[in-house]
């Protein structure tokens, strides 16, 4: 684990990879600035972070809670 001279956690930054501190002196935690922190909040909001997912084969045996219809 790397430390700052202040002993504060370093960590690397998910937008960009450069160092982070994680610390409450750092506000943008766990980015390394406000920039990277309103990227990745942009990306959320435009939907690139997905789970995939398969479409179900036939939609017709599924219920309007997604649920499977039972027969």
């Amino acid at each position: 684990m790397k430390t700052n001279t202040q002993g504060e956690r370093i960590v690397r930054c998910p937008q960009c990879g450069g160092d982070s501190v994680f610390a409450p002196s750092n506000k943008w935690r766990p980015f390394c600035s406000e920039r990277c922190r309103q990227i990745d909040l942009g990306a959320w909001a435009s939907e690139s972070f997905r789970v995939p997912a398969t479409p179900p084969q036939n939609p017709d045996e599924y219920g309007p809670d997604g649920e499977p219809l039972v027969h």
